[in-house]
């Protein structure tokens, strides 16, 4: 059965889509611990990080380092941290989560935004892509 990151690289459920190329998509959290935190993903779905083929392994790290240098211009923080759990989906999945505090990085928290702040903040990422 897909994940739900496939069925977002499929079109199957919406998302927040901030960069996309042939192989991997970058789209907001919907439960961010802040506000731009950001996931990175291989379209290609597999379970876990290290099981990715080495290309396309450094394709995501370049993927996400690229999405990483648009946070920082769009979102005030003093950088964008970056952690592979991949716990919750089993689907490799780069968490690139704006820093200001070390609690930014805690999975516990969340903050709540309305669409349209989801829809600007991704906007204002992309733009500084």
């Amino acid at each position: 059965m897909p994940t739900i990151f496939t069925k977002i690289v499929n079109g199957e459920i919406p998302a927040y889509k901030v960069a996309e190329t042939d192989k991997f998509l970058a789209f907001l959290d919907v439960r961010p611990n802040v506000k731009g935190h950001t996931l990175c993903i291989p379209k290609e779905e597999v379970n876990k990080i290290f099981d990715l083929d080495e290309e396309t392994y450094m394709g995501l790290m370049a993927f996400s380092r690229k999405v990483a240098k648009g946070i920082e211009k769009a979102i005030p923080c003093k950088r964008v941290g970056m952690a592979v759990v991949g716990l919750e989906v089993p689907h490799v999945h780069v968490h690139l989560i704006p820093l200001n505090h070390m609690g930014d990085m805690n999975f516990a928290q969340s903050v709540s935004l309305s669409e349209e702040e989801f829809r600007q903040i991704a906007e204002d990422i992309k733009n500084n892509i």
